[in-house]
């Protein structure tokens, strides 16, 4: 029976607890803010409302997952449920397309282009989530453990991801272009480098398995894809929601 040290169960349950506050917090925030921006920009809010709410109770439901899963007995947390990050890929799958499309929203991105852009996120998003939601079926340690499947699975899931890169940096480059006498185009550069290394953290988590050591693997990988979720959704969503308040108001908007 595999077994985790009270330290790494509790870490891995504050961190998750920790988790769904600042999605909670995050999801008033975007509420009370969304008539600080021009009505073009507010579908970017909106989208963030309901990633925060999707988000806040898959971590909600991960929590109660990792706390049912475990007993302690002999001053250890022995693993006598199931636990398994099924929950979370559903949620990316709600998730990710709203992320990657609610940027459009901001950097100007209009007819034609706006279309083509939304069905390419779209796709690779739900691809890339997809396919990683089979692999986890896969994962070491897992009663349908299969390394190669696991890996095969992860590593298709990490093309659909790149080609996210590819396109992302597309849209971020033509935001900064629009935005080239806007005092929010610091803040808005920002995201590039904040989406590469959030987002990263994602395939990184994916292989903690690796580790031979379970206490290492699950509670890592736990912490890693939280962290990834409060800096991809959260941080992400705040500064694109700043941004739009900078060029609302550079517009002539204000709140009424």
């Amino acid at each position: 029976m595999e077994s985790i040290s009270v330290s790494s169960f509790q870490l891995v349950s504050h961190v998750l607890t920790l988790g769904y506050a600042a999605m909670a917090a995050s999801l008033i925030f975007f509420i009370l803010t969304i008539k600080t921006n021009l009505p073009k920009y507010r579908m970017s809010s909106v989208l963030s409302v309901v990633v925060m709410v999707s988000a806040l109770l898959l971590l909600f439901e991960q929590q109660n997952q990792w706390v049912e899963a475990f007993t302690l007995n002999a001053g250890v947390y022995e693993m006598t449920g199931n636990f398994s990050n099924g929950f979370r890929y559903l949620n990316w799958l709600i998730d990710v397309p709203m992320l990657l499309i609610q940027i459009l929203f901001v950097v100007g991105v209009a007819g034609a282009a706006f279309k083509k852009y939304l069905t390419q996120f779209a796709t690779f998003g739900v691809l890339m989530i997809l396919t990683g939601y089979v692999g986890q079926f896969y994962e070491p340690g897992t009663a349908g453990e299969d390394l190669v499947m696991w890996l095969v699975w992860g590593a298709i899931s990490t093309v659909f991801y790149i080609f996210v890169l590819v396109l992302i940096t597309r849209v971020i480059k033509e935001g900064k272009a629009n935005m080239a006498k806007s005092k929010a185009l610091p803040l808005f550069a920002f995201i590039l480098p904040l989406f590469y290394v959030s987002w990263t953290i994602y395939p990184i988590a994916y292989v903690m398995p690796l580790l031979e050591n379970f206490e290492l693997a699950i509670a890592s990988q736990q912490v890693l894809y939280t962290i990834a979720d409060v800096a991809s959704k959260v941080v992400y969503g705040v500064i694109l929601q700043f941004v739009s308040s900078i060029l609302s108001q550079e517009q002539g908007y204000e709140e009424v």
